[in-house]
C-alpha cells in the first residue's frame, strides 16, 4: 500500500480506538455505532470475520485505556450494547464469536490490575447476548446457536480459551440467565440452556472445567431451590386473589345495596391481602431477586442419561451421581440443605470437641512429664566439671583400687610418680604414701 493510500474504515477506527485521549476513543465509538447501523442496513453490507476482528481489538485497547471504575462500568456497558447495532442474526453471532475470540487471544497478556475490567467486559456482553435472544422471543433456534457458539469457542476440547476466561464463564452464565429471562422462561426453556453443560460435564477430561459447571451450573439449581419454590408458590397465590376478586365482583354485581356494601367489604379483604403479598413479593425480590424454575426430574434424567454411557470417564461419573442424588432429593419434594448443614455442624462441632480434648490430655501429660524432670534434676548431684566424678560401675577387682591410687597421686610439682626401671609396684605405692604426711604439713590450717 502506498503512502498516500487511504486505510479502510476498519482500521482507522480501531486506530482511534486505541488512542491516548479519552476524548478520541469517546467519540470513536460515537462513529463506530453509526458506521455498524449504517453497514448493516443495506442489502449487500455486512462485515467479514478479519474486520469485525479489527474491530475488536480497537475495542480491546479502548477498554484497556479507561481508568475509574465507574467508567469502565459505563465504557463496558456501550461496547456491549453495540451488538444491538447489527440488523441481522448472522452478523450478531459473527460480533459475538470475534469478541470471544479476541478474548481468548488477548487474555494471557492482561495482567492482574486489569483483570475486573476485563471480568466485568464478559459479564456485560453475555447479558447483551441473551437480552438479543429475549428480544426475539426466546425462540428454540436462537438459544441453540448461542449455546452452540459459547460452547464451541470457549467449553470445546479444540478450544484454546485459557481456564480464566472457563471458570469465569461458567460462573456467571447461570446470573446473567436469571437476571434475564427469570420472569419469563419456563421450566422446558431452562433445561435447553442446561442441556449442552451435561454433555461437556459427562465427556471432558478437563477436571477444572468439571468442577466448575458442576459448582457453577448444578450446584447453583440445587442451592437456589428454596426460593423457586417461593417464587412459584407466591405466583399461585397472586392468581387465586385475583380469581376470588372476580368472583366476588360478579357477586356484588347481581345482589341489593345492603348485600353489594357487604359484598364490597368481602371484596376488599382480598385485594388489601393480595396488595399485602405482592408487597412483601416486592420486598422480597429486591432482597433476593427472581430465580430461574426448572424440572429437577428432566434435569436429573437427562444427566443419568450422558453420565451412565461407557464413553464416560469414572471421576466424571462419580461426580455428576452426586448431583443427581441431589436432583432426584428435590423431586421428591426433599431439600437436602434443611438437615444436611445442620447434621454437617453437628459433627464438625462433635470432631472439634474430640480434637481439643486431645490437645488438652497431651497438654497435661507434657507439663506432667516436664514437672517430673525438674524434680528429677533438682534432686540430683551436681555432675558439672567442678562437681565429683562418676563412679564406674564395672566391679573392683583386688587390687585395682591401689594402683588406681597410686596412678591418680601427684607429686610436689603436679607431676605425676613414675616407677623407676627395677622398681617394684609395691616400692611405688610406698614412696606414694610416705609423701602423705608430709603433704599434710603444707596445707594450711583449717580455721574453725
Amino acid at each position: 500500500m502506498g503512502p498516500g493510500a487511504q486505510l479502510p474504515p476498519e482500521i482507522q477506527l480501531a486506530q482511534r480506538l486505541a488512542g491516548n485521549e479519552q476524548v478520541t476513543r469517546d467519540r470513536a465509538v460515537r462513529k463506530l455505532r453509526k458506521y455498524i447501523v449504517a453497514r448493516t442496513q443495506r442489502a449487500t453490507g455486512g462485515f467479514t470475520h478479519d474486520e469485525l476482528l479489527k474491530i475488536w481489538k480497537g475495542l480491546f485497547y479502548c477498554m484497556w485505556m479507561q481508568d475509574k471504575l465507574l467508567l469502565q462500568e459505563e465504557l463496558g456497558r456501550t461496547i456491549s450494547r453495540l451488538i444491538h447495532a447489527f440488523q441481522t442474526t448472522e452478523a450478531q453471532r459473527l460480533f459475538l464469536q470475534t469478541f470471544w475470540q479476541t478474548m481468548v487471544r488477548e487474555w494471557p497478556g492482561i495482567d492482574r490490575l486489569r483483570l475486573d475490567k476485563f471480568y466485568l467486559l464478559m459479564r456485560m456482553v453475555l447479558n447483551e447476548s441473551l437480552q438479543a435472544v429475549r428480544m426475539r422471543g426466546w425462540e428454540e433456534r436462537d438459544i441453540e446457536q448461542l449455546l452452540e457458539l459459547l460452547t464451541t469457542e470457549i467449553l470445546h476440547e479444540d478450544s484454546q480459551a485459557p481456564n480464566g476466561v472457563k471458570s469465569h464463564f461458567l460462573e456467571v452464565f447461570l446470573e446473567e440467565l436469571t437476571k434475564v429471562g427469570a420472569t419469563e422462561l419456563t421450566a422446558d426453556q431452562n433445561l435447553r440452556f442446561v442441556e449442552p453443560f451435561c454433555g461437556i460435564a459427562a465427556h471432558t477430561k478437563d477436571s477444572l472445567v468439571l468442577h466448575n459447571i458442576t459448582r457453577g451450573i448444578f450446584e447453583a439449581i440445587v442451592e437456589q431451590a428454596p426460593f423457586a419454590i417461593e417464587d412459584l408458590l407466591k405466583e399461585l397465590d397472586a392468581q387465586e386473589g385475583e380469581g376470588e376478586a372476580s368472583d366476588g365482583d360478579e357477586s356484588d354485581g347481581d345482589g341489593e345495596e345492603e348485600s353489594a356494601e357487604e359484598g364490597q367489604e368481602h371484596h376488599q379483604l382480598p385485594q388489601k391481602l393480595l396488595a399485602g403479598s405482592s408487597g412483601q413479593a416486592g420486598e422480597d425480590e429486591d432482597s433476593t431477586g427472581p430465580v430461574l424454575q426448572f424440572d429437577y426430574k428432566a434435569i436429573a434424567d437427562r444427566l443419568f442419561e450422558v453420565a451412565s454411557q461407557q464413553s464416560t470417564p469414572s471421576q466424571n461419573r462419580k461426580c455428576l451421581y452426586k448431583v443427581i442424588r441431589k436432583l432426584q432429593d428435590l423431586a421428591r419434594g426433599h431439600f437436602p440443605e434443611d438437615e444436611v448443614p445442620e447434621k454437617a455442624y453437628r459433627h464438625l462441632l462433635e470432631g472439634r470437641r474430640v480434637r481439643k480434648g486431645k490437645r488438652r490430655w497431651l497438654q497435661r501429660q507434657a507439663r506432667n512429664l516436664r514437672g517430673d524432670n525438674e524434680e528429677k534434676t533438682a534432686h540430683s548431684p551436681d555432675l558439672s566439671p567442678g562437681g565429683e566424678r562418676k563412679k564406674s560401675r564395672r566391679p573392683k577387682r583386688p587390687g585395682s583400687g591401689l594402683h588406681r591410687a597410686a596412678k591418680g597421686r601427684r607429686g610436689p610439682c603436679g607431676r605425676r610418680w613414675r616407677r623407676r626401671p627395677g622398681q617394684a609396684p609395691g616400692a611405688r605405692a610406698e614412696a606414694a604414701g610416705a609423701q602423705g604426711p608430709e603433704r599434710k604439713k603444707r596445707q594450711p590450717p583449717e580455721s574453725g
